[in-house]
């Protein structure tokens, strides 16, 4: 007769997310989890497999409890530069915010700590960036149709300018105590937009 599970695998895993995120993969090991998650080793194996494994189902869960609010402004109709713009701010906000700047971003962590020698990881990440820079792209070929951004301007290129500026707000917020640098930062790319 099979065993039922005496703990809750969804919690454990938002656990596992929680904890990751905080202290990166490479600082976690299974003895942590075991103590954080309060549920045996051999529980973690049987039901998320190993380290690895978890880590990975821990990246898909924070991918897909990203906030819709935060990137749907880039899709709805009306005026799209208003909406980049408040993306980007938001960005630097986070990433000058003493709450938000101790953990950062899981995906941007990722990207630093295991995407140049982890393939399953650098897929996680490379899609999340793929998604950004489309709805950036998106809005910003319409703000071109609407006259909001000059014919000249090449929204594919301003594109992926945001995100890797984005995504460098994200390590800089982490390790600077200056919430200027980033505000300064986003403002200044934003002029490209004028």
């Amino acid at each position: 007769m099979a065993r039922t599970k005496e703990f809750d695998p969804d919690a454990a895993l938002q656990s596992a997310l929680e904890l990751f995120w905080r202290r990166g993969y490479e600082a976690t090991s299974i003895a942590d989890l075991v103590e954080h998650l309060g549920i045996g080793r051999a529980s973690i194996y049987a039901t998320f497999g190993n380290k690895h494994e978890l880590y990975l189902k821990a990246m898909d869960r924070y991918a897909e409890g990203q906030d819709p609010h935060l990137l749907t402004p880039l899709s709805q109709p009306g005026p799209a530069l208003p909406a980049v713009r408040a993306l980007v701010r938001r960005f630097a906000s986070e990433a000058a915010s003493p709450e938000e700047r101790l953990n950062g971003c899981l995906i941007t962590n990722t990207a630093a700590e295991l995407a140049p020698h982890d393939p399953a990881a650098a897929r996680r990440v490379e899609i999340s960036w793929e998604q950004l820079e489309t709805l950036l792209h998106s809005a910003l070929v319409r703000a071109r149709a609407q006259g909001e951004l000059p014919a000249g301007r090449d929204p594919r290129a301003i594109s992926r300018m945001l995100l890797v500026l984005m995504q460098g707000l994200r390590v800089v917020g982490k390790a600077s105590s200056d919430p200027a640098r980033a505000r300064d930062a986003a403002e200044q790319a934003l002029t490209l937009l004028d």
